[in-house]
């Protein structure tokens, strides 16, 4: 006879995070509408506290409209390295618990809790006890928490009573749990691909799980046969062990739109100096450079290429995000410029020797500015050419631990 619970899989995820943070760090904003992102005219919300949110705020809304329709919010700039440290509590909770722990961002994790009953209990009393430790570590900061026995159907659970929630959804049951769901909590299913779903006629989980899976695939494609296999609450992929960092990225919104080379390669300069940063920091070295512009009118632009070594060195990454410029038609002008070092390698795996390896001068340069920026703050070097140049508005937090099957915005949105 089978068990009940073949695999235990556990989704944790911090409620609006962000928020949460800086209402537990000031007391007088605990109860409040809070908006955490850039005050100025282009910044954009990465998270509304939930007191905000009943009035339509959420993350990745224009902070000028979202301050028309909640007036009364507090407009908080965000702290990153901040966030940063208590994610490092957080992860430290959850490798408690088990040893297979996928991070997916900052704020939250898959567990896989299999055969933890002998320690933990019942998977109810499994998701109790995390939500009471997270609570506990962090000074009283709140979680919602899912189980199943898939990463999906753990996910959907997380976000079902959120927040503090526990949703727990045996595996026998999961495929009717989430027959009456809206399509949006398809794995996968953004904007578009959910019109095209109701526009063949299916409106739930349910509906997509009762249709011929030939249907699905002349329709939708691949994607078809994947949402088929969801909405029957089946998901194979398991949790990984450890964390992963897949890309190291830094992007800004700007004050102001750029158009000439001279001002995106400036843009493109800063983001490669903090990418080289912290690559050295983490002790990774990449072998892809993608490059990412914002129209004015909102339409995103990216061009990629792979290296022949990998490479930790700011100004390696610069050389082959400003030739990647090239590649790209649209003459502007650009309200976001960013780069992202992707295929990530641990500094210390043995690696061929080739291109970069005549230039140790200039990673001794970029290392010394690093203990410097350590000691005294990033802005105790400055560029010359940077000295004229008015800042710009860094909205999107530098991603570390990214999933291709999630959002990679860097906006919280629980």
């Amino acid at each position: 006879m089978k068990p009940a619970w073949p695999r235990i899989v556990a989704h944790a995820d911090m409620d609006a995070f962000y928020a949460a943070i800086e209402q537990l760090d000031d007391p007088s904003l605990r109860g409040r509408p809070i908006l955490v992102g850039s005050p100025k005219g282009r910044g954009v919300v990465l998270t509304a506290s939930y007191e905000a949110r009943p009035y339509g705020v959420g993350s990745a809304l224009p902070m000028a409209k979202a301050r028309r329709m909640c007036p009364d919010a507090i407009i908080t700039p965000p702290r990153f390295k901040r966030y940063q440290q208590v994610s490092e509590t957080i992860m430290r909770v959850f490798s408690d618990f088990s040893p297979d722990v996928e991070a997916i961002s900052l704020d939250e994790a898959f567990l896989d809790m299999t055969g933890s009953e002998q320690l933990f209990g019942a998977p109810e009393k499994i998701g109790r006890q995390i939500k009471d430790a997270i609570r506990d570590a962090t000074g009283g900061l709140t979680i919602s928490v899912g189980l199943s026995g898939t990463k999906y159907v753990a996910k959907v659970a997380s976000a079902y009573q959120k927040p503090d929630g526990l949703t727990v959804v045996p595996p026998s049951t999961a495929k009717a749990w989430l027959a009456p769901l809206p399509i949006s909590r398809l794995w996968g299913a953004g904007p578009k691909t959910q019109k095209r779903i109701h526009q063949i006629g299916l409106q739930t989980i349910g509906d997509v799980a009762a249709a011929d899976p030939k249907f699905l695939a002349a329709k939708l494609g691949s994607a078809g046969l994947h949402f088929y296999t969801l909405a029957h609450g089946e998901d194979p992929r398991r949790v990984a062990r450890r964390r992963t960092s897949k890309s190291i990225g830094s992007e800004r919104t700007l004050g102001k739109d750029v158009r000439t080379r001279a001002d995106i390669e400036h843009q493109l300069r800063r983001s490669a100096d903090a990418i080289g940063r912290r690559l050295r920091r983490k002790h990774y070295r990449a072998l892809g450079v993608r490059v990412k512009l914002k129209t004015s009118d909102f339409q995103l632009l990216t061009r990629q290429r792979l290296l022949d070594e990998p490479t930790d060195v700011a100004q390696n990454l610069l050389s082959v995000g400003v030739d990647l410029l090239h590649e790209f038609r649209h003459p502007g002008p650009f309200r976001l410029v960013g780069m992202a070092a992707y295929d990530l390698v641990k500094a210390d795996d043995p690696v061929q020797l080739g291109l970069f390896q005549d230039r140790p001068k200039r990673r001794n340069l970029e290392e010394a500015i690093d203990r410097l920026a350590e000691r005294f703050g990033n802005d105790v070097v400055r560029r010359a050419e940077d000295l004229c140049r008015p800042q710009a508005m860094q909205i999107d937090t530098n991603l570390d631990f990214l999933d291709e099957d999630l959002d990679e915005t860097g906006n919280d949105d629980n």
